[in-house]
């Protein structure tokens, strides 16, 4: 097995054994003393992208006028009130602008047919700021910003992107839309939708079991053992090679790959014990807890990140119409039925309890992309992450005043601790055009619906100021 690729160890260093192949992360050892060495990954820009379904409280007008999305204040240092459902979130501001106010108008109906079937084309709209074309057969919509990315980013990784979602299919499409436009955020043409992966395993052995064969892969899953043990002769050859401090960085890396294989091999056997399970149609190794699944994901995106398999992930957290509970939000009623809160203001707070549950579950998130360093900075702050919804007031199906927020700081394009608050009428697609430039797509003048930039920043030496100054 060779590792030195002239004098110190390449970036694309791969331990490979029978049915198993492993990136290594970043290590000083990957960079050559005396000579210049450009990290591949260095001034790309990860791009991470969240859909989460149905809107939000602060969608509402009731809902907007108690602060439970946008805060009252424009530019830093703004407050966030108790109900807010980006309280959870508080620790990270440093790492959150927040952008209130935009629309996907190319969500809502353009034609009298359209009427009704937002819940059938919203998740589509979120990356691609395009409208879809009604059918059950020849989808089109637009292309992803995901995609856009992974054209210029991602063709020298492994996976130009990753395509992932938390949400089990329980639902059929309806009003003559293609589930495509339901259950695929990430567009690769206009007319190419990328399928999501469920399972956790599945990704797993996408980012680490690609092995020599596929008979190579079958085998090392029915011995039941760990990819690692497969590779645990080209790693001890490897740590030899190492300083102490590469040594500890590969063990912490290593650890973690484990830690995960674990986790997903427990979820597995569980659902195969016989057990009764909440939703027995489920694939086995999909957790019966959607926190579960969404730490196992979210576990496995930093890992793909961390060894620069891939620079652009899509995730869908949520489809419309999801009938999921969360009791541990402080209500029993059901995620899509709480949205349909009739303007009712302690109905709304019901469904702002299970909107601020869900968005808490990113502090998960934040913490390993926050601790995990890629060179001289963290993941977080190498990264951008979006996280919205093109949905608005969601008891309303309207596209109107969506709540995005930007979390990272894309190396140093985004300054965070920061509220931004469009004017009426914004599109959406306006701020994905600023944080597409902003992070090296200077070429790019438009995209959706887009009509001009809209600056990722506040003024310095310019007062914040109240929504009634703006």
């Amino acid at each position: 097995m060779t590792f030195i690729t002239g004098k110190h160890l390449s970036r694309r260093t791969f331990l490979r054994g029978t049915g198993a192949s492993v990136a290594l992360p970043l290590m000083d050892a990957m960079v050559p003393a005396g000579r210049p060495w450009r990290d591949p990954a260095a001034g790309s820009t990860r791009l991470v992208t969240f859909y989460e379904a149905m809107g939000c409280a602060g969608g509402n007008d009731w809902g907007d006028s108690q602060r439970l999305f946008a805060p009252a204040k424009v530019g830093r240092d703004f407050e966030l009130v108790a109900d807010s459902q980006i309280k959870p979130l508080e620790d990270y501001r440093d790492y959150l602008t927040i952008v209130s106010q935009t629309d996907c108008r190319m969500a809502e109906p353009f034609r009298a047919e359209e009427i009704g079937g937002d819940h059938d084309r919203t998740t589509s709209v979120f990356t691609t700021q395009a409208h879809p074309r009604q059918t059950e057969a020849d989808v089109f919509c637009g292309k992803s910003i995901d995609q856009i990315h992974a054209d210029r980013f991602g063709q020298d990784t492994a996976l130009p992107s990753l395509e992932l979602t938390a949400s089990r299919i329980d639902r059929s499409c309806a009003y003559n839309y293609h589930c495509a436009y339901t259950f695929s955020m990430a567009w690769r043409t206009p007319t190419d939708p990328l399928p999501a992966i469920l399972e956790p395993r599945v990704v797993f052995e996408q980012l680490f079991g690609a092995g020599h064969s596929p008979a190579d892969r079958s085998q090392r899953l029915r011995m039941n053992r760990s990819l690692l043990d497969w590779i645990a002769g080209g790693m001890a050859d490897l740590k030899k090679q190492l300083g102490a401090t590469d040594r500890q960085a590969l063990d912490q890396y290593t650890t973690r790959i484990r830690e995960l294989e674990r986790r997903i091999m427990m979820v597995e056997a569980q659902n195969n014990s016989g057990e009764e399970r909440a939703m027995p149609e489920a694939p086995s190794g999909v957790p019966e807890r959607w926190e579960d699944h969404m730490e196992l994901m979210f576990d496995l995106q930093v890992l793909a990140l961390q060894a620069d398999l891939t620079r652009s992930i899509t995730m869908v957290a949520g489809v419309d119409q999801e009938n999921r509970t969360h009791p541990e939000s402080g209500t029993n009623q059901s995620w899509h039925g709480a949205s349909h809160h009739g303007n009712n203001q302690a109905a709304v707070m019901d469904f702002n309890r299970i909107n601020t549950y869900r968005l808490s579950q990113w502090t998960y998130f934040l913490d390993k992309m926050k601790n995990t360093m890629d060179g001289d900075a963290s993941l977080l702050d190498k990264t951008a992450v979006i996280w919205g919804s093109a949905m608005g007031d969601p008891n309303l199906h309207n596209h109107r005043r969506c709540p995005l927020i930007l979390m990272g700081k894309a190396n140093g394009a985004l300054e965070g601790n920061m509220h931004l608050r469009a004017p009426q009428g914004t599109p959406m697609a306006n701020v994905f055009v600023s944080l597409l430039q902003a992070i090296g797509h200077d070429d790019l003048q438009q995209f959706g619906d887009s009509t001009g930039e809209f600056p990722l920043t506040f003024p310095r030496g310019r007062l914040s100021v109240s929504e009634a100054g703006v």
